[in-house]
């Protein structure tokens, strides 16, 4: 069966592992890395590894899928990849990537990119299926890529500048994962998953999605605390654009406006909002941003 590009692309969620290997240049640049060339190794590897492990996660839910709207026209369920095709493209894409990392740097890469495939795919995933708030230990993932970044530059995995940035990464996750929910719970529903929105009205989670955005942005303005920016440009850049998402975000908090729009839109906002922090964060390590006042 011929399998088109398109339908690769589909498979391995390339709009969301373009984030994925995003958080890493971004951990390697704000770790000080310099060597471009271990970056576009490590940005190459991570990119890899997350196609392989969100095809590995389509085959894992392809029944499921099967049962949404939103994902019923995704290869494997819509028979366009048959489940043993999606198998042995996902093992090559994890294997790959994998490789890729131990050559960029070493051991420390490799093992983090194995607990990223262990935690999302055998861990996470199943758990979705059990519980409503998987997506709490689920939303870990989210730190694990700019750690390897990070250590891939050669900084400390322990270093205590890397917590707030992991975290920033972590808290991301969970109001991404609620917009969507409040965007398509029948979906879910319908497939069989547990939601929160069984438990709660869509009123209750928008003010507890709208406290985690909160969370998010002061979660950015609280970096050059930890030494993650030093200069005047960068510390009223991230309090601007951190005060601007709260703002833009309390349409959540108006029970008269709930449509597909205002959600999709915040969504969009949380996810921007994360590139222009990383983007920041990173340029304060560059040329751009890294001037004596």
């Amino acid at each position: 069966m011929k399998i088109s590009l398109k339908d690769l692309m589909i498979l391995s969620k390339v709009r969301i592992t373009f984030f994925v290997a995003f958080s890493t240049a971004a951990g390697f640049l704000i770790a000080g890395g310099k060597a471009f060339s271990t970056l576009a190794e490590l940005i190459t590897g991570v990119f890899i590894l997350a196609c392989g492990s969100a095809a590995l996660n389509q085959l894992q839910e392809w029944k499921t899928d099967s049962k949404m709207v939103r994902t019923k026209n995704r290869p494997i369920p819509s028979g366009r990849i048959t489940p043993a095709q999606g198998l042995v493209i996902s093992a090559i894409l994890i294997i790959c990537g994998e490789i890729i990392l131990f050559f960029a740097s070493g051991y420390s890469a490799l093992l983090l990119g194995l607990f990223a495939i262990v935690w999302y795919n055998l861990i996470y995933t199943p758990l979705k299926r059990k519980s409503a708030l998987a997506i709490i230990p689920g939303a870990l993932i989210g730190s694990i890529s700019p750690a390897i970044g990070w250590v891939g530059s050669g900084a400390d995995i322990f270093s205590t500048s890397l917590m707030p940035l992991a975290f920033f990464f972590f808290v991301w996750q969970v109001p991404h994962f609620w917009l969507l929910l409040l965007m398509h719970d029948k979906d879910y529903e319908q497939a069989g998953f547990p939601t929160l929105t069984q438990r709660f009205s869509h009123e209750q989670l928008k003010r507890i999605t709208f406290v985690w955005i909160f969370s998010l942005a002061a979660s950015s303005m609280m970096m050059p605390l930890f030494g993650m920016a030093n200069n005047i440009i960068t510390i009223p850049v991230l309090f601007l654009a951190g005060a601007g998402l709260v703002w833009q975000s309390f349409s959540l908090l108006n029970r008269y406006i709930e449509n597909r729009k205002t959600l999709w839109r915040t969504f969009i906002r949380v996810n921007i909002y994360v590139l222009v922090v990383s983007f920041v964060l990173s340029a304060d390590k560059l040329i751009i941003f890294n001037l004596n006042w």
